[in-house]
């Protein structure tokens, strides 16, 4: 009789101690991926790569190994988009601006003379508006991860010194495959030619295009010096980057390996958002030194460029989605304190 009262005693003792002791974690599983981007090594870019790599083996117990793969080895931008899509490759990261093709509310970060700052970014970027934007993802394959920087860009060329308006006129300017940006530079009087990152420099050293625009680190990273004479500190755009992993990867993940991915990410931003700026910093002193003559705007005319783009907002509100473009400046005026 004792025994019979022991075993049931035992039988439900188990059940309940399973209730009692919280959630059982999933084990993290042994993972090997690889993660693509456009800019080489030593840019700020592939410097937020190498770090998030760390801290995903840190933080797995080396279960899982994050292959660099940058410099566009694997393709452009858009092409690198489709393949995790496919998932043919796990993670990437670009301009956020470029989702614009796959999720249209993604250009309203092309808007020009958006941000002020990069610290102005980085609250609407990481609050509720950036939030909304990687809620549409999934359904087109894609997750994102976190918001890191590439900055302001500003434009180079081989022609002549641009330091008013009117010498914009006439150049091609390579631009990134995203809409804003062509109609941005069509506006300016220049002819925007739509490439991938990595035919660019091909393009200015054979002549194809005059000019480009882009942050300082990429100019000095892509050696754009060697086939550029001319820069102008414009400061038009100011591009946040996304951090991509494939649906078809995420999905296969369970939920330790994901936290894994995402702390990782988060904690790899405010690195490579620190290290981008430090050295945006210094890079416009070392393009000086490089034998480039850069040109500085007068508050005038930087006003002049700011007035030039203003019908694009009007005309791109309609595309984009005027809900999500209200929302991106009542959340701008929010963080000036407006």
């Amino acid at each position: 009789m004792l025994n019979r009262l022991t075993k049931l005693a035992l039988g439900l003792a188990l059940p309940i101690a399973l209730l009692t002791s919280g959630p059982v974690m999933a084990e993290i599983r042994e993972h090997s991926l690889k993660f693509a981007a456009a800019n080489n090594k030593g840019h700020p870019q592939v410097m937020g790569m190498e770090k998030f790599a760390e801290l995903v083996k840190e933080k797995s117990g080396g279960k899982i190994e994050v292959k660099l793969f940058p410099g566009g080895v694997l393709g452009g931008d858009v092409q690198t988009v489709s393949a995790l899509q496919g998932g043919v490759i796990e993670m990437t990261v670009l301009n956020a601006g470029i989702l614009a093709s796959n999720v249209k509310q993604f250009g309203a970060v092309d808007l020009p003379f958006l941000f002020n700052s990069g610290e102005e970014a980085d609250k609407v970027m990481d609050g509720a508006f950036g939030t909304s934007l990687m809620k549409l993802l999934p359904d087109t394959g894609l997750v994102g991860l976190a918001y890191w920087e590439l900055g302001f860009r500003n434009l180079t060329n081989n022609r002549h010194p641009v330091t008013k308006l009117e010498d914009i006129k006439g150049l091609k300017i390579r631009t990134i495959q995203s809409p804003i940006p062509i109609e941005l530079f069509n506006s300016l009087g220049a002819n925007a030619v739509p490439l991938p990152y990595t035919e660019l420099y091909t393009a200015l050293e054979t002549g194809t295009v005059d000019g480009q625009e882009n942050p300082a680190a990429n100019i000095i990273n892509a050696k754009f010096f060697e086939v550029q004479k001319y820069m102008t500190v414009t400061r038009h755009q100011y591009n946040p980057q996304i951090v991509l992993i494939s649906k078809k990867f995420w999905d296969g993940l369970n939920d330790e390996e994901k936290a894994v991915f995402q702390s990782a990410a988060t904690e790899a931003r405010d690195y490579q958002r620190k290290v981008s700026r430090e050295l945006d910093a210094k890079a416009i002193e070392e393009i000086k030194k490089t034998g480039m003559e850069v040109a500085e705007l007068s508050p005038e005319e930087t006003q002049k460029l700011r007035d030039a783009v203003k019908p694009l907002i009007d005309k791109f509100a309609g595309q984009i989605g005027a809900e999500t473009v209200t929302q991106l400046f009542k959340e701008l005026d929010t963080v000036r304190g407006k």
